[in-house]
């Protein structure tokens, strides 16, 4: 499973009593589906809680009269976290705790990454998490349910997305390179073609299209007339 839910010191009964049990299960789905792979985690993050209604449900401030937030809040619930490193745990439960305290939320949600050092001989982060809550207490005592995520690394949804498309190749019309010839011989313009160019890289036929319009224009465009003999003699004439 590509998230975690632990629960400590009861917050799975609150969350039942809440009826918020499969809520907080299908939001945190969500979350792994927004987030994983993506570079900006935090901008996502917001816009998707927003979307399942977490940011519009009582207030988000932690302290009244400062700019400290939680993530998200409903019914006296508090999601907060982060996924740049694991250690933001402990910033995130004592925040939550200030909020316990003042009689703010009933419980805390933590959202916090999985992925941890390779070399680390703390153990597995599931561990770690059991042993760092026992160690905290009882500075850090309230309900609290933490959520482990592997999002996998950042872009990587990108490149599987970028390997799955097949590169397009346009062939240029026997026309089109007649064109850009007699255009080059006209103009005296010796840059590569454009429509040779975007052949080459895969770039999608409705760019060769324009660049064919635009060389049929060139083509067909009148040239001035000369001007004859005796209207030049005339024009002197009158000089």
């Amino acid at each position: 499973m590509p998230f975690e839910i632990l629960h400590f010191r009861g917050s799975d009964k609150i969350l039942e009593e809440k009826n918020m049990t499969k809520e907080i299960e299908l939001a945190m789905e969500y979350l792994n589906d927004c987030l994983y792979g993506s570079y900006r985690k935090g901008e996502l993050l917001r816009q998707a809680l927003t979307e399942m209604d977490f940011r519009q449900n009582g207030d988000l401030n932690i302290l009244e009269g400062r700019r400290y937030f939680y993530k998200g809040f409903r019914k006296k619930v508090a999601i907060d976290g982060s996924f740049s490193s694991y250690e933001y745990i402990q910033d995130a439960l004592l925040r939550l705790q200030i909020g316990f305290d003042k009689g703010k939320i009933d419980m805390g949600i933590v959202l916090v990454t999985a992925q941890r050092s390779e070399k680390s001989k703390l153990g597995t982060t599931r561990d770690l998490i059991f042993q760092e809550i026992e160690m905290l207490h009882p500075t850090i005592s309230l309900p609290v349910t933490i959520v482990l995520f592997d999002l996998g690394r950042p872009g990587e949804l990108y490149e599987q997305g970028q390997a799955s498309i097949a590169p397009v190749k346009t062939d240029v019309p026997a026309e089109t390179k007649k064109a850009e010839t007699k255009a080059v011989e006209e103009t005296g313009n010796m840059e590569a073609s454009p429509a040779t160019d975007q052949a080459d890289t895969g770039i999608d036929e409705h760019y060769n299209a324009e660049v064919v319009a635009y060389h049929e224009a060139l083509k067909n465009k009148k040239k001035p007339r000369a001007k004859s003999k005796k209207a030049a003699l005339q024009e002197q004439a009158a000089a």
